[in-house]
Order: C-alpha cells, then structure tokens, then sequence
C-alpha cells in the first residue's frame, strides 16, 4: 500500500508545468522513473521503460540512466525514436542500445535548447552479498537546463557527495525504495542539502511517503507527491 501524507493529495499522473524564459515546459509522469518532457515543440523522454506510451509523441531525444530494466527496454526506445532522434546514454548501455550517443559522468551535452550535465548515480553501500546494484561510474542522473531553470533526474542512487553538492536546482526528481536506491529518510536527507525549491519523489514502489514529506516539513522546500504507479 502506497503511504502518503494526509495534508498532501496523491495527484494523477498528468502533466506538470514550468515556466522558462524560454518557455513553459511540461514534465508527464508515466511510471516509476519513466517520464516525457516537452518543451519548445520537442518531445523528450528520460528512462522509457515503464507504462503505457500508446498515443504519446515519438521522441526528439531520449536520455537512459542505466542497463537496469526499469531504466532501459530497448523494445520501446525503438517504438518511441524516429528519424533523428538523439538518444544519450552512459557507455554501458552502448552493447544493448547501439547508436547511442555516449555521455559519461561529468560530462556536458547540448542537445537542441537543452544543456544535459551527467551526475554520477552509484550506492554508498554494497547490497547482502557484497555487490553493489548500482557501481559509481556506470550510470547517468541528469541536470538539465532549459530556459534558465534546471530540473534534476536522479535515476538510482543514493544520497551521494555530487548530490549534495548540486545547486540553484529548481525542479527534481528523486528515488527512493530499498534495498535499490535509499530510504525516504535518507532521501529526504541529501535533499535538504542541495536544497531544489521543488522536489517530487519518483522511484519510490512501495515506500512510505509520509516520511519523506514530514522529514522536509519547515526547510522551505516544495514537497509534490504524485502517482507514479496508475493502476
């Protein structure tokens, strides 16, 4: 069961809205860390792996975190792109999606009227058996930058020293669900550190909500609880 506060509404999956000195730009929830942005008649998605992409707009761009399958279904990637769409991802999800343009933590691409920084995404620890899911180095989280205003995609992660040490973030999306990525405490944590002016929880299966939202109570910043998970 999906926990959320009681003051905070579970709102639909519908499109979000931003303005730009360039523009508005519409950021469309589809499920778990899949998601399509628009903005400046460009369609851009960021991990199609999850959800329902019948009648959505095929794709100008399309960024990939990581190899993982909630992050990267090569099936849809090839239903969604069309003549001339950009696709950035890290070199490790070259083998499965060839033609994809490389970028790797660090790294800054401009792809039309967006700036594309790669933030490195990893685990602090290892998992049970001593392996990490998520190795510092082999995924993408993305700031991008459009019209002035920088939105922030985690992918998988936890809170780590390049999260905290974001700034002047606007909009971000954020995981959370054990033993993947960090807990809603830990979460909430690394959030008030680079302190965005609005964060939304994605990626969060079946953690409590409640705990990421109270954990932010007081510190200013705009807690957005939406359903990520349409039934």
């Amino acid at each position: 069961m999906l926990l959320v506060p009681a003051t905070a509404a579970l709102f639909a999956a519908g499109p979000e809205r931003f303005n730009t000195s360039a523009g508005t730009v519409e950021i469309t929830p589809i499920q778990h860390a899949s998601l399509m942005i628009e903005a400046g008649g460009k369609v851009m998605y960021i991990d199609p792996a999850q959800g329902k992409y019948d009648g959505l707009p095929q794709a100008d761009y399309i960024l990939i975190t990581d190899i993982h399958g909630d992050h990267l279904a090569p099936a849809l990637v090839d239903k969604l792109k069309k003549a001339g769409t950009v696709i950035l991802a890290p070199k490790a999800v070259a083998a499965t999606l060839p033609g994809c343009t490389l970028i790797s933590n660090g790294e800054t691409k401009t792809i039309g009227d967006f700036k594309v920084e790669a933030i490195p995404m990893y685990n602090l620890k290892p998992a049970a058996n001593g392996t990490f899911m998520h190795e510092k180095g082999r995924g993408n989280g993305y700031v991008l930058t459009y019209g002035g205003k920088r939105f922030y995609f985690s992918g998988d992660t936890e809170g780590t020293p390049e999260m905290r040490a974001l700034r002047n973030i606007d909009v971000a999306f954020v995981c959370m669900n054990l033993p993947y990525t960090m807990s809603p405490e830990a979460a909430a944590e690394a959030v008030r550190a680079f302190h965005p002016a609005i964060v939304y929880p994605y990626h969060y299966g079946q953690s409590d909500l409640t705990i990421f939202s109270k954990a932010l109570a007081g510190s200013g910043i705009d807690v957005r609880i939406r359903d990520w998970y349409p039934k």
